[in-house]
């Protein structure tokens, strides 16, 4: 069974180990509301992520899950103001993700891509 895991990337770059595809890793996994993740990545793509991998403080108590990490994706969008926001809360703008596999090891860092801010990943994982 493979689960779909969200990686933020400032939680990799503060002190995030690297991880690449065939690597086994040592996650605490929260589990998430899709519906949190629909404007980042779209709907379809939100209803497929299951957990969110913690390690600054909300994982206490959450035990570590081994997996094995089968893909790693990154994911760029571009941030504005929300439509209907009544103080100036910016967020992602639906309908400008753009996901690209990751060849080597995942580090937290994206190279720049044009009109889009690098966010995270999205990781397809199995227990171990």
């Amino acid at each position: 069974m493979t689960l779909t895991i969200w990686v933020d990337d400032w939680q990799m770059q503060c002190c995030g180990a690297p991880f690449a595809a065939g690597d086994v890793v040592s996650w605490a996994l929260l589990e998430v509301d899709p519906e949190d993740y629909v404007e980042l990545v779209g709907e379809g793509r939100a209803e497929g992520i299951d957990f969110c991998e913690e390690h600054h403080g909300r994982e206490e108590g959450v035990p570590q899950v081994p997996l094995e990490v089968v893909s790693v994706v990154e994911v760029h969008c571009r941030y504005g103001m929300l439509p209907g926001a009544a103080d100036r809360v910016s967020g992602p703008v639906p309908g400008t993700t753009e996901l690209v596999p990751v060849a080597g090891a995942a580090d937290g860092r994206a190279k720049a891509r044009e009109g889009v801010t690098f966010a995270g990943y999205l990781v397809t994982a199995r227990r171990q």
